[in-house]
């Protein structure tokens, strides 16, 4: 899990960087945030990983973004001092991302 958690964390923090108001956030800042989501995600797939069984959990697994913020990715910024309405605004309006056994795809 920690192969693919790490990748949607980074897939994630990635999409952040292309915003140009991404720039407001210091590096270590970003940085911290990546690897605070990256523990949320564990922690939240934790009894939801069916390595044998790929897609079984796949829906509790998907991470989306339309109207409001996944609020595993709310978590992660919360903790990190970023406010959901400016995490927000560096996504893309929709962005759905699915964590699945050996596969994460959008």
């Amino acid at each position: 899990m920690k192969r693919e958690v790490d990748s949607a964390a980074g897939f994630l923090v990635n999409i952040l960087r292309l915003n140009e108001r991404s720039k407001e956030v210091h590096p270590q800042i970003m940085d911290a945030f990546r690897g605070r989501l990256s523990e949320c995600l564990s922690s939240h797939y934790m009894n939801h990983w069916f390595p044998d069984v790929p897609f079984k959990g796949s829906g509790y697994r998907c991470i989306r973004i339309n109207g409001r913020l996944d609020p595993v990715i709310s978590q992660a910024g919360k903790s990190c001092g970023l406010p959901d309405a400016f995490l927000y605004s560096l996504f893309p309006a929709e962005l759905t991302l699915w964590v699945d056994p050996q596969e994460v795809s959008y």
